[in-house]
């Protein structure tokens, strides 16, 4: 499986590349072509790469003659391709608690709700939402250097609203 992987994600570069060119020449002129082969920006490899993890298919390994194949795991599913990613088994669910993975969950998980990245409230709590409360907090605040090797601070309290998963 990892080195079919593997050769999927060389393939998608391998057809990624595309051919750039460069002239020289006086005055503009193409006297002289310089071409070689480039990779796009790296997002589009990255939305390739994860539209195909999105379709990847369950398989199983089946003896044939000497070697392994890989044929799907349900009957009715497309036969694998050289350009389909493959797995063998589920990913484990994280969102909900399973001691045997040493997974916790992520009920009263700190969250970031203005967030849309992997700390977003939306994508850590599951779907489950999220609760939001309020705290109180001392910081040292006002700092001042006083003459010769120290700093005085004055104590504020500052309220912090802070966002959990359910």
């Amino acid at each position: 499986v990892n080195r079919h992987n593997g050769a999927v994600g060389r393939a998608v570069l391998s057809d990624s590349l595309d051919t750039r060119c460069k002239c020289h020449g006086v005055s503009g002129s193409c006297s002289v072509k310089t071409c070689w082969k480039g990779l796009p920006d790296l997002g589009e490899i990255a939305s390739d790469l994860k539209s195909r993890y999105l379709a990847a298919l369950k398989v199983t390994h089946r003896l044939v003659g000497s070697r392994k194949q890989l044929i799907p795991k349900e009957g009715d599913a497309r036969p694998v391709t050289e350009m389909d990613l493959v797995y063998l088994i589920n990913s484990p669910d994280y969102c909900t608690p399973n001691p045997q993975l040493g997974s916790l969950g992520t009920q009263d998980r700190p969250c970031n709700r203005s967030s849309v990245g992997s700390d977003s409230c939306d994508l850590l709590c599951c779907g489950r939402g999220y609760n939001t409360y309020t705290e109180e907090v001392q910081e040292r605040c006002h700092c001042r250097y006083r003459w010769c090797c120290s700093v005085v601070c004055r104590r504020c309290r500052r309220s912090l609203e802070r966002h959990v998963c359910k």
